[in-house]
């Protein structure tokens, strides 16, 4: 942004040129949030998937290493889970911690900008897959869901994996 004489002598801007100004000369100030233009912002989030993400594939993977046969996608339980077993009636869903609001991570902070469109949104998100949940489970299908970040642990994710698909523990 401009500072002292500049500001006051420079012709008022709305915030999106201000962004725009500032992305094609490589500023970043404490007024302008976004470095990016909006159409490269709006390029970068197109490439944000609703399926096949690189979580859901590493967990599809250490489930095939593990032996099990899944579906994918199952469209016959409320919220199309990523992975469902519908012989054993359970079903995973695998959640980006950002996206969905995991509780207690480090990953899933509040962008610092645009609060007012971004908490809403998120807690949506987050409310809409409860209910998707509680749905499933009325309809008699156990659920799990798998973090993100759990994905970092193989292990601890695989004895889980077990015990949920295996088992009769609840899990939920």
């Amino acid at each position: 942004c401009l500072v002292g004489a500049e500001a006051r002598a420079a012709p008022a801007r709305d915030d999106d040129s201000r962004n725009r100004a500032h992305a094609r000369k490589g500023i970043h100030c404490a007024v302008c949030a976004d470095t990016l233009t909006p159409a490269e912002r709006s390029e970068r989030m197109s490439r944000i998937r609703n399926r096949d993400t690189g979580p859901e594939r590493a967990l599809r993977r250490l489930l095939t290493t593990l032996g099990y046969r899944y579906r994918l996608q199952y469209a016959r339980v409320p919220g199309r889970p990523d992975v469902a077993f519908p012989g054993r009636r359970k079903a995973i869903w695998v959640h980006g911690c950002f996206w969905h609001r995991h509780p207690g991570c480090k990953n899933a902070r509040l962008p610092k900008s645009r609060l007012d469109f971004w908490a809403p949104k998120l807690e949506g998100n987050r409310q809409r897959d409860l209910a998707k949940q509680a749905e499933a489970r009325r309809q008699g299908w156990r659920c799990l869901i798998v973090w993100e970040c759990e994905l970092a642990d193989e292990a601890l994710l695989s004895e889980r994996l077990r015990g949920f698909v295996d088992g009769d523990a609840p899990v939920d």
